[in-house]
């Protein structure tokens, strides 16, 4: 499906997916010519990510090594991590929203949707689960989008559909493109929700998940929210723990954030959207790599909330392997950081307003400029025969890390434990200080993501997660 068009109907027949939120600044931009597939030509927002790339890199790696020669260069990192450390307070000290679990009249219609490629190993468990939720009878409908699989998934949906009068199966041609995204674009107008609740094919999920998400779209100006992410399969190494303890720290800097008016992130699997906001910017971007943070950036620029929610988890898999990790969370860095390079202009605008944007930049230096600006600022160490320059903001991140895992980690056990004992502390501290030397591969992925998008054109191509099935541990 083109990334630039919709089914028709008559609904949706003012909507030009994307265009809807940028027409006003669109007529005022040069077209770039660098075009990143060979099949299609990309609208020009989508067009010259090499180039952007190239062009932040070298100003990262210049700007770090010309910070190094520099007599004051010094004085301007301890500044900045001035600033990064009172905002890394006010997040840390804020109070959690309070979440709306309560329903003041009738529920809104709500459509799950899943897009799945050969997922023979768990869709069974997943109809299962989804077709057997606790919500208000015909206020909730469940649609599979079988993405031409080529396994047994097919069959399995034919057979599940007999069963179960909430499914809905939706398979997909040969010939159909925009992987996730153009499988949710293209049964969006099949469905009848208000509310919109997507999830990956290895999801698992409480009965009482609608009934406890929903009640917190009554805050009008909520477009999204996104469930705690778990991982069901965490006991099985060092890398499926350590995922567990990223989950946690995510969802608990969330909170933090969205309580400061901060931005609110979507991951993909558990996120609950609001349909009039997702239409208001155009649906999903088919264009993308990581469909959840292109949406929450264009959702925050419609000015709409993304909320969290830390109870009830959505379960899923997480990848057992340093092999699987590093292929996931290169796309992950890469997904992530695109989305500024298509959108940068509008942050900068202050679209979203001061305290999202100023939010929004604090995470960035953070999360991709500081692992960018460590090579350079790491071989200039070297040379110097001294401490990386940028230790400091190194060194709050590293606190902030430990700080949000443990936290995180305490606050689940405590909402879903109800009490504390020695023991529970100890186990805590152990997870952190392991979960903590697992975020360090996010230093190695996002260096190496930045260095490869600025100098190897890449076509966009969807990578899937294997999933085998499994228990919630």
């Amino acid at each position: 499906m083109p990334a630039n068009s919709w089914p028709e109907n008559d609904s949706y027949n003012e909507l030009d997916p994307l265009n809807s939120l940028l027409s006003d600044i669109s007529a005022a931009e040069d077209v770039e010519t660098e075009v990143e597939t060979n099949s299609v030509s990309l609208p020009s927002r989508f067009q010259g990510r090499r180039r952007k790339a190239a062009l932040v890199l070298t100003m990262v790696w210049s700007g770090t090594i010309a910070l190094n020669l520099l007599s004051w260069g010094s004085l301007f990192v301890l500044g900045l991590t001035t600033i990064m450390g009172i905002h890394a307070l006010v997040i840390v000290f804020a109070k959690p929203r309070e979440k709306i679990s309560q329903m003041q009249g009738d529920y809104p219609h709500v459509s799950v949707l899943v897009a799945a490629k050969n997922e023979e190993a768990v869709i069974g468990n997943l109809v299962e689960n989804l077709c057997n939720l606790e919500y208000p009878d015909g206020k909730y409908e469940v649609w599979i989008v079988d993405d031409n699989s080529s396994d047994r998934t097919p069959q399995l949906l034919a057979k599940l559909a007999r069963e179960y009068e909430h499914l809905q199966v939706l398979r997909r041609s040969p010939e159909a493109s925009g992987g996730k995204s153009g499988a949710l674009n293209q049964v969006l107008p099949l469905t009848k929700g208000e509310i919109l609740a997507v999830f990956d094919a290895d999801a698992q999920v409480s009965p009482d998940m609608l009934q406890q998400v929903v009640p917190m779209f009554q805050r009008q100006k909520v477009g999204a929210v996104q469930v705690r992410k778990a991982i069901a399969n965490a006991k099985v190494n060092f890398w499926t723990r350590g995922q567990m303890a990223e989950m946690a720290v995510d969802t608990y800097m969330q909170q933090q954030r969205t309580a400061i008016g901060g931005i609110g992130e979507l991951r993909g699997n558990g996120e609950f959207i609001r349909r009039q906001a997702l239409l208001s910017c155009g649906g999903w971007n088919e264009e993308t790599i990581t469909d959840d943070l292109d949406l929450t950036l264009r959702l925050h620029l419609s000015d709409w909330d993304i909320d969290c929610a830390l109870f009830p988890p959505v379960y899923e898999e997480g990848v057992t392997s340093a092999i699987a990790l590093w292929h996931q969370r290169s796309r992950w860095a890469e997904g992530g950081y695109q989305r500024y390079l298509d959108y940068w202009d509008l942050i900068l605008r202050n679209r979203m307003g001061s305290r999202k944007t100023w939010d929004l930049l604090m995470f960035a230096i953070t999360m991709y400029i500081l692992p960018t600006a460590a090579i350079p600022d790491l071989f200039m160490a070297i040379v110097k025969h001294r401490l990386p320059l940028l230790s400091p903001i190194s060194s709050l991140t590293v606190f902030m890390s430990l700080s949000g895992m443990f936290n995180g980690l305490r606050r689940i056990r405590r909402d879903r434990d109800r009490g504390f004992s020695v023991s529970n502390y100890l186990l805590i501290l152990l997870q952190t200080l392991r979960g903590t030397l697992y975020m360090f591969h996010w230093f190695v992925v996002m260096s190496a993501t930045t260095v490869r998008m600025s100098v190897r054109p890449k076509q966009l191509k969807w990578v899937k997660t294997v999933h085998q099935g499994s228990e919630n541990d």
